[in-house]
């Protein structure tokens, strides 16, 4: 494992900013424990708390499974890390993420994945069918974005934001799936549900679409407003992050350190 610098007593930690780093290994650890992880090459952030815009994204040299809060890399929106670090910082992240950050208020946090899954459905024309009950939660709050290499001209940013709106998922087509959050908890749920009506969808359509039960009409909407992203988030915060921190210190609590 590459040795981390334990920033925790650190004289540039801002106030909030261990607790953000905390979630954000959580998150990284449970990428990996869902298999969702690709080798080192993707990332997940959070914004440091502060006017300062600075936020943490991984060291470009762990698999997910060895990330810890310390080991995170915190960056400013240019790239440069801000505070002692000896992890390298990947390009393809810092142009996603910080293009989000940037542009979103809200985006507290942004994750991004390549899973075979999701990479699946984004090569598909139609995207994110609404044939399940996952993807209806997720379907409404979806955008999409056009493959144009890897992710490292800073010029795609405009583009990226642009195309994704005032909307908290994203299908990167020909790619993967991005979710973004008001916190690490609502934005790690959102991709939950992202990825599980990929992998749903994957298999429904080993039948065929033509074989494909449509929902009833007025269904799709009628979960639109079931799941809409405060009730969501909420969701995430109270309920579902808790039990996802406390099943991660039952396995290894060592994202902690």
């Amino acid at each position: 494992m590459a040795t981390a610098i334990n920033v925790r007593s650190g004289s540039e930690m801002a106030p909030g900013e261990w607790e953000a780093r905390v979630d954000l290994a959580a998150a990284y650890r449970l990428v990996a424990l869902y298999g969702w992880d690709d080798l080192i090459f993707t990332h997940l952030s959070a914004r440091v708390p502060g006017p300062e815009h600075h936020f943490l994204i991984n060291p470009y040299d762990m698999m997910f499974e060895e990330i810890t809060a310390s080991s995170l890399v915190k960056i400013d929106v240019d790239g440069a890390p801000v505070g002692p670090s000896t992890h390298p910082v990947n390009p393809a992240g810092f142009t996603i993420h910080s293009a989000i950050h940037m542009a979103r208020e809200d985006a507290h946090a942004v994750m991004h994945l390549h899973t075979p899954h999701g990479q699946a459905v984004s090569a598909m024309e139609w995207g994110l069918l609404p044939h399940t009950q996952t993807a209806m939660i997720a379907s409404h709050d979806i955008a999409y974005h056009d493959y144009e290499g890897i992710a490292t001209d800073l010029e795609e940013r405009e583009r990226l934001v642009e195309d994704l709106g005032s909307k908290n998922a994203m299908i990167l087509r020909n790619h993967g799936t991005l979710a973004v959050g008001d916190s690490v908890a609502s934005c790690f749920l959102r991709l939950y549900f992202l990825e599980r009506a990929c992998e749903a969808q994957v298999h429904m359509l080993a039948a065929g679409r033509e074989n494909l039960n449509n929902p009833p009409q007025g269904t799709p909407e009628k979960v639109e407003v079931q799941s809409n992203p405060k009730g969501m988030g909420a969701l995430a915060q109270a309920l579902a992050w808790p039990a996802l921190l406390r099943k991660l210190d039952r396995i290894d609590p060592s994202f902690r350190d």
